[in-house]
C-alpha cells in the first residue's frame, strides 16, 4: 500500500509518453503510480516496493513482458501478484500473455474506463488474497503455540511421572510447581511417624519367597493408599516397615495430629489384614512410633539417583518408639501426646531407656482418637 492506504501501481514501459499517460490516468483514480522503463528495472522496483498490481508492456528491449512475467511467476513472493499486460488487439499476443501467466490484459488504444475497472477488479482480489494468506499465518502462528504448548504440558508430565518413580507424589509436585529451590539443605518442624510389621524376621525366614512378597504387596498397598490420602513424605519403605514425615516439603498446621490420625487410621486397616495372614498361619502384627522435632531436610545422593532425605533426632526417636511399640500399638513421644492430649485416649507407658539418648524418654500409647463432638 501506499501513502494513506492507496494502492501502489507499478507501471512498465520503456516509452515516457505511454507511462506518463497511465500515470495520469491512475493517479487521478487514487492510485500510488511508480514506474519502470526496462523489464530488469519492473523486476527491482517489485523487490524493492512490493506493488499491490503491475501493469506491464509487452514490447520493451533486454528483457520483453512475457519473461518479466513468468520471472514474477517463478517467485513465490510474487506469484500471486497480479500483472495486467498492455498488448496488441493481435490474437497470438494475448495468447502469449495469457501463457507468461498474466492475469489480464488490455489493448492499445485503451478504454481508461475498462483500464481502471479491471485494475481495481485485481487489485480488490489481491487484498481478498492478503487477507487469507495474513489469517493463514496467524492460524499457523497459532498452531504453533499451541504445538509449543501442548509439548511443554506433555514434558511437563512426563517430567512429574520420571519424579514420581524416584520420590514423593506431593515432593514431585512442589518441585515442578517451586524449582528446586525447595532440595537445598534446610531446616524445619516435621512430624515423624515409623512403622512396622512385628514377627517379620521370622516369617521372612520360613516361608515361601511368593507367599514373602504377597504380604509385603498388600500391606504396600494398605499403607501406600493411606499416605496419599494423608500427604505424608515418604523418607523410607522396606519391605517390612517404613518411615513418613509431615510438614515438609508441603507445609501443614498440625503435623503431629496428622501423623497420629494417620497412625490409627493405618492400624485400623492392618487389624483386618493381619487378622486375616493369621488365619493363613503368618504371625503378623503392626506397630507405630511417632516423634516430632526439628530436622534438616534437603536433596541426598549422586549423579543419576537422588532422593530427598531429613537428618536429626527426631528420626532416630521415632524409630526407637517403634521399635519399643508392642503389636497393635502406637507409642508418640512426650512432645507429640502434649500437640494431640485433645484428640487421643492415650496411656503412658513410662519412661524409656531409648539407643542412642542419654535421658530417658516419656512415651505415650494412643488407644484410640476420640469422637468428634456432635454440633449444636
Amino acid at each position: 500500500m501506499g501513502v494513506n492506504g492507496q494502492p501502489k501501481v507499478l507501471v512498465v514501459d520503456d516509452l515516457p509518453q505511454n507511462t506518463r499517460l497511465l500515470e495520469a490516468v491512475l493517479s487521478s483514480s487514487g492510485y500510488a503510480v511508480m514506474s519502470a522503463s526496462s523489464g530488469h528495472e519492473a523486476l527491482e522496483k517489485v523487490a524493492a516496493e512490493l506493488p499491490d498490481l503491475v501493469l506491464l508492456d509487452i514490447q520493451m528491449p533486454g528483457m520483453n513482458g512475457y519473461e518479466v512475467c513468468r520471472r514474477l511467476r517463478s517467485n513465490p513472493a510474487t506469484r500471486f501478484l497480479p500483472v495486467v499486460m498492455i498488448t496488441s488487439s493481435d490474437t497470438e499476443v494475448r495468447v502469449n500473455a495469457i501463457e507468461a501467466e498474466a492475469d489480464d490484459f488490455i489493448t492499445k488504444p485503451f478504454n481508461q474506463q475498462e483500464l481502471l475497472g479491471r485494475v481495481r477488479s485485481l487489485i480488490r482480489i489481491k487484498r481478498y488474497h492478503d487477507t487469507i494468506e495474513s489469517q493463514a499465518d496467524e492460524l499457523a502462528d497459532w498452531n504453533r503455540t499451541l504445538e509449543a504448548r501442548v509439548q511443554e504440558q506433555v514434558e511437563e508430565l512426563e517430567k512429574m511421572n520420571e519424579l514420581r518413580r524416584f520420590l514423593p507424589p506431593t515432593l514431585a509436585e512442589v518441585i515442578l510447581s517451586q524449582g528446586e529451590s525447595i532440595l537445598e539443605s534446610h531446616r524445619r518442624e516435621i512430624a515423624v511417624l515409623f512403622a512396622d510389621l512385628r514377627g517379620w524376621t521370622a516369617f521372612s525366614a520360613s516361608t515361601e519367597p511368593e507367599e514373602v512378597m504377597r504380604i509385603i504387596r498388600e500391606y504396600h498397598a494398605a499403607m501406600g493408599e493411606l499416605i496419599m490420602e494423608f500427604e505424608a513424605t515418604v523418607g523410607w519403605f522396606a519391605g517390612d516397615g517404613l518411615m513418613v514425615w509431615f510438614n515438609d516439603p508441603l507445609p501443614c498446621p498440625d503435623p503431629a495430629a496428622r501423623a497420629v490420625r494417620m497412625a490409627t487410621t493405618m492400624r485400623e486397616a492392618m487389624s483386618a489384614r493381619t487378622s486375616n495372614w493369621r488365619k493363613r498361619g503368618h504371625d503378623l502384627d503392626f506397630s507405630v512410633g511417632v516423634a516430632l522435632g526439628y530436622a534438616t531436610l534437603g536433596k541426598i545422593g549422586f549423579d543419576g539417583r537422588y532422593d530427598y532425605g531429613a537428618v536429626g533426632s527426631v528420626m532416630n526417636l521415632a524409630s526407637r518408639l517403634c521399635d519399643e511399640a508392642k503389636p497393635g500399638q502406637i507409642v508418640v513421644s512426650e512432645r507429640v501426646f502434649a500437640e494431640v492430649e485433645d484428640l487421643v485416649h492415650a496411656e503412658p507407658v513410662g519412661e524409656l531407656t531409648l539407643k542412642g539418648f542419654v535421658k530417658p524418654i516419656s512415651a505415650f500409647n494412643v488407644v484410640s482418637v476420640k469422637s468428634e463432638k456432635p454440633s449444636g
